[in-house]
């Protein structure tokens, strides 16, 4: 490869890697030091809706901005002005206050913030192609993690030393990095030429997201069955992660600093898991990625659920440790997993908006299962709610066995990983 292309490439892939890390670094650390704060005046149901609030945000608008992107071709554009506005968004809560006021801000923010993902990951897997889909999506979910784990890891911290408006100052800026990194990105199918208007835009994306004929392309290998599992995993793991950060301190009684490290073991598993993972998709297959899963996000609420039984503070958090390191594994193998099963069946021009809708599958999730987790806690506790959970994500895995075929072979592969 000559000398110019292979600096093109890094390049590229650094600002991939960039954009990936400060979107997810941004946004966990929102969610993380917001439950605190809501957590320290309102009930645990007020803390689920800190979660609730962000994924409907996710669920309404992640098809319909990858929906504008596909039907303008302008990906790029899309990246940079949803990155932007997510940045101004998040200003407004470094002066005012109050659990109703913040919460109207964090769906605000999570409006725009639906853009990156389906747009983004779009690119990624274009630019992997069949062979290498499940090795991009991998390293660019790992430089996801990277972000991941530095927005836990020193959301205790911040907590203790800084203001609230201080920051909420540093996530905007977050916000800002994403939409400077995506100014570097080249969208690999551009269609700068095609018809733009306002009307037209409205028209045709109203007509993708609500079709009454050709949604082929929804049932291909199952699809649709994949969708309803992410919900389910959704419901499971979205809804114990809501209640984590106070769990861990009220209930099972860590610091906010040790907090922090706990929920950082997550993410930085998922550095080097993603990037394993999508090789081993791309040796294996998707399906076997996929089932895994979303039987480990069950193991994760089932560990964590224990940790409210009996014991030293110690074995409560090395049991917890355990649950999220589990949870790195499982989230690993499911994000390579389905990302790399809808790049491979899905029409290019409709790429960006079935990973939106995967979104929405994961956002509607996060909607029911945050309050819903809140307020069974407030009845039955926390240990019951948690365990009870974890047989729906196992449910996802048994509809996946069921009803969901394989997407890819790997060349030479007959049951076995394909050789290097």
């Amino acid at each position: 490869m000559p000398v110019g292309s292979i600096r093109r490439v890094s390049g590229q892939n650094a600002a991939i890697a960039t954009a990936a890390a400060a979107n997810k670094g941004g946004s966990i650390l929102m969610g993380t030091v917001m439950a605190i704060y809501v957590g320290r005046v309102g009930t645990p149901f007020a803390v689920g809706l800190v979660t609730a609030t962000y994924f409907f945000g996710l669920m309404v608008f992640s098809p319909i901005w990858g929906a504008i992107a596909d039907v303008t071709g302008r990906r790029r554009t899309v990246l940079v002005l949803s990155a932007a506005c997510a940045a101004v968004a998040i200003l407004p809560l470094t002066f005012v206050g109050g659990v109703g006021i913040s919460l109207g801000f964090r769906t605000l923010f999570a409006v725009f913030a639906a853009g990156f993902l389906p747009v983004m990951l779009t690119v990624v897997s274009e630019r992997g192609g069949d062979s290498e889909r499940g090795r991009a999506v991998g390293l660019f979910s790992s430089a996801a993690a990277v972000g991941f784990m530095l927005g836990q890891f020193t959301s205790g911290a911040l907590i203790e030393l800084f203001p609230r408006s201080t920051i909420y100052l540093l996530i905007a800026g977050f916000a800002a990095i994403v939409a400077v990194a995506c100014l570097a990105v080249e969208d690999p199918t551009p269609d700068q030429n095609r018809e733009v208007t306002f009307g037209l835009i409205a028209q045709k994306t109203a007509n993708r997201l609500v079709p009454t004929t050709g949604i082929d392309h929804l049932q291909t290998n199952g699809l649709q069955w994949l969708y309803v599992a992410s919900f389910l995993r959704s419901v499971t793991v979205l809804g114990m992660t809501s209640l984590l950060p106070v769990y861990l301190v009220s209930n099972v009684g860590v610091s906010p600093f040790v907090m922090g490290v706990l929920l950082a073991i997550n993410p930085a598993v998922q550095i080097a898991g993603m990037y394993l993972m999508g090789r081993l998709s791309d040796r294996v297959g998707r399906k076997r990625l996929i089932v895994s899963g979303l039987v480990g996000s069950g193991g994760y609420t089932l560990l964590l659920g224990l940790t409210a039984m009996p014991g030293t503070l110690s074995g409560q958090v090395l049991l917890a440790g355990l649950g999220l390191f589990c949870l790195g594994t499982s989230f690993s193998a499911l994000q390579t997993g389905i990302i790399s099963f809808i790049g491979d069946v899905a029409p290019t021009d409709r790429e960006s908006e079935l990973i939106g809708l995967r979104s929405t599958a994961r956002g509607f999730g996060g909607v029911v299962a945050p309050p819903l987790f809140g307020f069974s806690a407030m009845v039955v506790g926390f240990q019951t709610t948690f365990l009870a959970a974890t047989l729906l994500s196992w449910m996802g895995a048994a509809l996946v066995i069921r009803f969901v075929s394989e997407s890819y072979a790997p060349t030479g592969a007959t049951g076995m990983p394909a050789v290097d």
